[in-house]
């Protein structure tokens, strides 16, 4: 893979990768507005799934897991530049602003601009600065995050909904999350911390409730989302075995072969 990243500051970077597509699942630990400059990425959530292009500009909100599918296109690099919104960062800014506590809850869903001027300007004003020879003044660099913030609230008044929430997640209903994100294919301490819980309690926890370790729950979940995938929606493995969880096209095969006996391209 062909990968690169330019950072002006550890919080804002340039990201250029030229190979076939890029795939992940992970929860960020801050916030993350990206710009589109070439390429496209399917983000596929627990009930949404997204398709950014060209262009887009879009806040991914922290502590929600996501498979992240990057791809170049039209002969151009998948090309896009990333601003993390930390929380350190965040409540310097919201320090002296009130914000009705009702009104600060975290939010799912990934937050779409498309091609708003004020933001294009924005991040795209940061272009020239990935070719310095020298350091990047952090002092600019606070001016450019700010600038960022202020220009999302300005256009979205919700956004403080998730901006201004510094909440760590508590501890919650195992079943109902499990069931939501088992497509997911993090590691369990993630689970875990998602869940409010430390990896030796969430493994008792799972335990007890299902029966099952954890690791054989998820792979028998993926499989039955496999072959949903593959006999009602009547998708190809090649394009199921990402979204349902496998590192893979092999190693899905294989799940899949020695849990129902016949491969998945046989699947009808």
């Amino acid at each position: 893979m062909d990968f690169q990243i330019k950072y002006l500051t550890p919080d804002i970077k340039l990201s250029t990768y030229d190979d076939k597509l890029f795939k992940t699942e992970t929860v960020f630990e801050f916030h993350m507005l990206v710009w589109f400059i070439s390429g496209e990425t399917k983000i596929i959530q627990a009930d949404k799934s997204y398709l950014f292009k060209a262009g887009d500009i879009f806040l991914i909100p922290r502590n929600h897991l996501a498979t992240i599918i990057n791809y170049p296109k039209d002969n151009l690099p998948h090309k896009a530049v990333v601003m993390h919104l930390t929380k350190e960062l965040l409540k310097n800014f919201y320090s002296g602003i009130e914000i009705p506590e009702k009104n600060i809850r975290d939010k799912a869903k990934i937050y779409s601009f498309e091609k708003h001027p004020l933001l294009e300007s924005c991040l795209a004003s940061l272009i020239p600065y990935f070719d310095l020879t020298e350091a990047f003044p952090e002092n600019i660099a606070a001016l450019k995050i700010t600038e960022a913030i202020s220009i999302l609230r300005a256009i979205d008044p919700d956004i403080d909904n998730v901006l201004a929430n510094f909440e760590e997640p508590g501890k919650i209903d195992l079943v109902n999350f499990m069931e939501k994100n088992f497509m997911f294919n993090m590691p369990l301490e993630r689970f875990g911390y998602l869940t409010g819980r430390s990896l030796s309690t969430f493994n008792r926890d799972f335990r007890k409730i299902f029966q099952i370790t954890p690791q054989r729950w998820l792979t028998q979940k993926r499989l039955e989302l496999a072959f949903y995938h593959l006999s009602e929606k009547n998708k190809k493995p090649s394009d199921v075995f990402m979204e349902v969880g496998f590192e893979d096209l092999s190693h899905f095969s294989y799940a899949f072969k020695k849990q129902y006996g016949f491969a998945p391209s046989l699947v009808k």
